[in-house]
């Protein structure tokens, strides 16, 4: 990897990481509860990112948004969203022949840890299993929105293309 493309990465994932931060920052309110849109970004940038870089974007963005807006749950976001984010990257780099499938995979992967690790953390921060089940129906929905929207933005739109295009200009 050459000095530029370093410098790309670095940009794009701390651009990725900002957005991040800003969509932990407030839900679109549904009935009893919110959905939080940073999963779109966090799936993205683990559809165009190597593994450390996602991590960079997923955990350690979802983290500081925490940190910033709610700080109680930010342990759980930051192991949560970074291990969501090396699997579905690692999913797409395993996968390159097919990227549209092992893409398929990786999100698919990544909704169920953040899915799992939200209620397992929402259980061991409030030491009670009523408040994982009572947001099981939101987690779920939000990592199916996000899980959905990354797939379309970079495959639909053409995103994961003109990302690559990017990364290899001289």
């Amino acid at each position: 990897m050459n000095r530029k493309t370093s410098l790309r990465l670095l940009t794009a994932s701390a651009l990725l990481m900002a957005v991040n931060v800003l969509l932990s920052s407030f839900g679109l309110p549904v009935p009893g509860g919110h959905l939080y849109l940073n999963d779109v970004v966090i799936d993205t940038a683990a559809l165009l990112l190597p593994p450390f870089w996602a991590f960079m974007v997923g955990g350690v963005g979802a983290f500081l948004g925490d940190l910033i807006f709610y700080p109680v749950p930010m342990f759980v976001s930051l192991v949560t969203h970074g291990l969501q984010a090396v699997v579905i990257s690692l999913c797409c780099r395993a996968g390159a022949r097919r990227p549209l499938r092992s893409a398929i995979v990786g999100v698919t992967l990544g909704a169920v840890i953040m899915v799992v690790g939200y209620s397992l953390g929402r259980a061991f921060i409030y030491a009670t299993p009523a408040a994982a089940w009572l947001k099981l129906p939101y987690q779920c929905l939000q990592a199916a929105v996000g899980a959905v929207a990354s797939v379309l933005i970079c495959f639909r739109l053409g995103l994961k293309v003109r990302f690559e295009q990017w990364q290899n200009r001289a």
